[in-house]
């Protein structure tokens, strides 16, 4: 790694913790914030909130002064998203996310809309999406193409963006590294926000981390230890 791209561990923080951090901060802030231009007293809808990537934009954005509102695939995840400061957490497998988010809104809908799902959420994300919506893609779980609305895309303004962060270049690695020191890192200091930790194995065991992914019952990171 080149050295730019490091960050230092936060005070108080053990190297497990601190294994957790930087894939879905790096992720989170440059989706979220920098694509999305997330900004204090907008909204933001996190599809897969109980996910590490999940919890750590519920943290930032609500930490930064945005309404956060999530999706989860249970009522414990769903708990666990609102605990971390989402003002409510929408069970997919009961709820349609489109009708709440419309209810809770009063109509308007989420100024940014975090989605890792793409599939049949692309044209259920621009009906959830408000005036001048952002919609920021960063993974396609139910799939990579789908039929959409377009005409609701250009009725509403919408901007519909996506990335991938790994091939980025080192320089640009680095900037983003740099405005998390300087933004989320006290954050993190003063453990005003922190990794969700949901089960650490040892690197030798590392096909239990791959089965408790699979079951898909878990909040926030599976670490390996190295150590």
């Amino acid at each position: 790694m080149h050295e730019s791209n490091a960050l230092p561990v936060p005070h108080g923080f053990t190297f497990t913790e601190a294994a957790a951090l930087p894939e879905t901060f790096f992720t989170v802030w440059h989706n979220v914030f920098q694509r999305g231009g997330l900004q204090p007293g907008e909204s933001l809808l996190v599809h897969g909130g109980s996910s590490g990537i999940g919890t750590t934009a519920i943290q930032l954005a609500s930490s930064f002064g945005s309404t956060v509102f999530t999706t989860a695939g249970s009522a414990d995840k769903c708990g666990a998203c609102e605990k971390l400061g989402a003002s409510r957490a929408i069970n997919y497998r009961e709820e349609d996310f489109v009708a709440v988010i419309k209810e809770v809104t009063e109509g308007k809908g989420v100024n940014v809309i975090l989605d890792m799902v793409g599939g049949d959420y692309v044209d259920r994300n621009y009906e959830a999406a408000a005036l001048d919506g952002r919609i920021v893609q960063i993974a396609t779980l139910g799939g990579p193409k789908a039929p959409a609305n377009f005409a609701r895309l250009m009725v509403k303004r919408l901007s519909h963006t996506g990335s991938t962060l790994r091939p980025r270049d080192v320089a640009f690695k680095g900037q983003i590294a740099a405005e998390l020191e300087a933004k989320v890192w006290p954050l993190l200091a003063d453990r005003r926000i922190a990794p969700v930790m949901d089960m650490i194995f040892p690197l030798k065991e590392a096909w239990r981390a791959h089965e408790r992914m699979e079951e898909g019952d878990h909040i926030g990171k599976i670490v390996l230890d190295v150590a």
